[in-house]
């Protein structure tokens, strides 16, 4: 899995950062792109990455607040007259149904492919055949969620040197030897599962929308690969953070630190912070949990190996 950010600030665009929006991008399933939230002018982001909307296959929307939505119409619109035909799914908070429906039909927009919305609750939201995505309540002004992804565990390289050595040519049989099948060949019986090496650990990615910090977050977070958390402010305004139903960056790290999570990316960035301020805002994060980052838009991380932006 890779994450390019395509938004990274708060409340409004800036000149350096527009709103909330992530692509995760599927490395391992058709090249599939999941948004996770659709600011304002997402789709204009788009145009700068290798991103074609018709690869989206769903979005994931963390709360109902417009800098993180007001972009969802105009994409599910383009995504139909740029030749999208494949099913697209729309996961979010009670309401999110209302929203698209209704801005589909006053503006006219008739999309031509099947577009399900799905309103989601704690708990879980997906189980297919190789990931599960759970979903929780934060603390923010009106209902907001983090979402929690786990990649299953895949099987391990099938072993063909010991396959080749008992005589078992390449072919469908090693096909049927990494699915961990029962075979029969000249007389031996052959259990696939004694050809295969370990299994591959699925990886964790959280991110989570806007929030006080709150116990929900270090629940999703635990023992992540990688965490986005939002960071709108600064560690010495943690009684506006508070107010305003933020996070600042010292409790960010903190809950990267507690978690035990590989990984902490920061974004909503307060558009009261310049560029001279990123250091200043990094330290702090950095002196609670090390492997801290600051996102910036259209930064991409590296299939979880994280790209340190220059700017930092």
């Amino acid at each position: 899995m890779q994450l390019l950010f395509l938004g990274t600030g708060a409340g409004v665009p800036a000149k350096q950062r527009n709103v909330s929006s992530i692509a995760l991008k599927r490395l391992n399933k058709r090249g599939a792109i999941w948004l996770f939230d659709c600011g304002e002018a997402t789709q204009h982001q788009i145009l700068h990455t290798t991103i074609k909307p018709r690869r989206i296959e769903k979005i994931f929307i963390t709360h109902l607040h417009g800098d993180h939505i007001y972009g969802l119409p105009g994409l599910l619109g383009s995504r139909s007259f740029q030749g999208g035909t494949e099913p697209l799914t729309v996961y979010g908070p009670k309401g999110i149904k209302e929203f698209v429906q209704t801005t589909l039909q006053v503006s006219a927009t008739y999309v031509k492919y099947e577009l399900r919305i799905v309103e989601i609750e704690d708990g879980m939201v997906i189980d297919d055949e190789d990931c599960i995505i759970e979903a929780g309540k934060l603390d923010h002004g009106i209902e907001s969620f983090g979402y929690r992804i786990t990649e299953k565990d895949r099987p391990g390289e099938l072993d063909a040197d010991k396959l080749r050595k008992i005589g078992i040519p390449p072919g469908p049989l090693y096909q049927k030897l990494k699915s961990k099948q029962v075979i029969e060949w000249e007389g031996m019986t052959l259990n696939g599962a004694d050809f295969l090496g370990r299994d591959k650990k699925g990886l964790i990615v959280t991110i989570l929308g806007d929030t006080r910090l709150c116990s929900r977050s270090f629940e999703l977070a635990r023992d992540a690969d990688l965490l986005v958390h939002e960071a709108t402010f600064d560690e010495k305004s943690e009684e506006m953070a508070f107010q305003y139903f933020h996070s600042t960056t010292a409790q960010a790290a903190l809950v990267a630190k507690e978690a035990g999570v590989r990984e902490l990316w920061l974004t909503h960035i307060s558009s009261r912070y310049t560029s001279d301020d990123l250091g200043q805002l990094l330290e702090e994060a950095k002196r609670i949990f090390p492997p801290s980052f600051i996102a910036q838009d259209l930064i991409e991380t590296n299939n979880l190996k994280a790209q340190k932006p220059e700017s930092d």
